[in-house]
């Protein structure tokens, strides 16, 4: 009788083990679907894969493609890197900053984590030795800016919506935004950190994000081209690149959209001090500077101010230099009360009503700025 409960008991044992098993291969599956990682002759493709959700980066995707760009990186047989996503609508609509506040207020460390993985992921697209080729077709926000900008050819289309919206949600335009931003024509960047401005299609190009235009439908046959180039350079790419964009007719007649307010935007956000800012919209009275005034009184004032420096020191400094600054001013962003706050408002209740604390520009000391932009002594991000 005791050797069959003692045998009965392993085997329920056995089939605990399995069940444990079979839970984490699922599990392992499914994160995993969540980025395709394949190589196409000479080519490396990493495919963003969670339509449902417009490809938000997640930390296991990061992760996962961190390592796998530095291996083609050494890999003599990997010529280029080509990054796109999934689905009708994006390209990537950002970071998952649900599961970042979902973290932030559990005490995880994935806080840290996720700011660290995500800008060392970011500074190997910007220094890659592989020529790399963002096709930003859809959304392409935030963390998605983060995949592309800093790579050889970003190519947007007709569907592309670009934007850096993160002063909504208490956060701060990262990703490098300090690098890339302050370095457009006059100070579109500015008026893009602060207010969260959307380009759409051929104004991405104009305004300098991307550097190809092509038509949506053409993508697939633009990717088989890049795939059966023969060990291409940078200059070969180029080249395939520019025949595409030739090729494409779409919006070439029209305008940049800024093209009318540029002036304005460039005497506007010259400004010193966000109160400047505000002065001078009010001020200059024109319905493009009200539109913008009425956007920046919705925004955290917290991550105004924050968004306003970081972008003014990050002109003068490198890419590696400005990851830096931004992880200490993330891990400021998580120890604060705004971006819990924001990421409520605008993806939880989504009542579009955060209460921001403080409520005012003047409210946010110089003193408070300083703090956030302090180093972090063991804990910076080292590069």
């Amino acid at each position: 009788m005791n050797s069959l409960v003692c045998y009965l008991r392993y085997q329920r044992h056995l089939l605990y083990v399995v069940f444990l098993h079979l839970q984490k291969t699922c599990k392992h599956t499914d994160s995993a679907a969540d980025v395709l990682l394949q190589k196409k002759g000479g080519a490396g493709i990493i495919t963003l894969n969670r339509p449902k959700v417009l490809n938000a980066l997640s930390l296991r995707m990061i992760q996962q493609i961190y390592p796998q760009i530095k291996a083609w990186e050494q890999d003599p047989e990997t010529f280029l890197i080509i990054i796109k996503g999934t689905g009708e609508k994006a390209f990537c609509a950002g970071g998952d900053v649900r599961a970042i506040a979902d973290a932030g207020k559990a005490g995880d460390r994935m806080t840290q984590d996720y700011f660290r993985d995500e800008y060392t992921l970011n500074n190997a697209v910007g220094t890659c030795k592989k020529p790399y080729v963002a096709l930003i077709d859809g959304i392409t926000m935030g963390g998605g800016v983060g995949l592309s900008v800093h790579g050889h050819f970003r190519v947007a289309t007709e569907k592309t919506v670009f934007a850096m919206p993160e002063t909504a949600i208490g956060l701060f335009p990262d990703v490098g935004g300090g690098y890339f931003l302050p370095r457009l024509p006059g100070k579109i960047g500015y008026l893009l950190a602060l207010t969260g401005f959307r380009l759409k299609g051929r104004d991405v190009l104009k305004a300098g994000i991307a550097t190809h235009f092509v038509e949506s439908e053409k993508l697939p046959d633009l990717e088989k081209d890049l795939i059966a180039l023969k060990s291409p350079s940078k200059e070969n790419i180029a080249d395939l690149l520019n025949s595409y964009h030739m090729q494409t007719k779409i919006d070439q007649e029209k305008e940049f959209i800024l093209d009318e307010h540029m002036e304005k935007i460039n005497s506007i956000f010259a400004a010193n001090s966000m109160e400047e800012i505000v002065q001078k919209l009010k001020q200059d009275g024109s319905p493009f500077a009200m539109k913008q005034l009425e956007t920046i009184n919705k925004m955290s004032p917290t991550s105004l101010k924050l968004a306003l420096r970081q972008l003014r020191e990050g002109a003068s400094m490198s890419l590696q230099d400005v990851f830096t600054m931004e992880y200490r001013l993330s891990q400021a962003c998580m120890r604060g009360h705004d971006f819990y706050e924001g990421v409520r408002a605008v993806l939880i209740d989504k009542d579009q009503s955060p209460r921001w604390k403080p409520a005012a520009l003047e409210e946010v000391s110089d003193e408070f700025v300083d703090n956030c932009f302090k180093p972090l002594g063991n804990n910076d991000l080292k590069l």
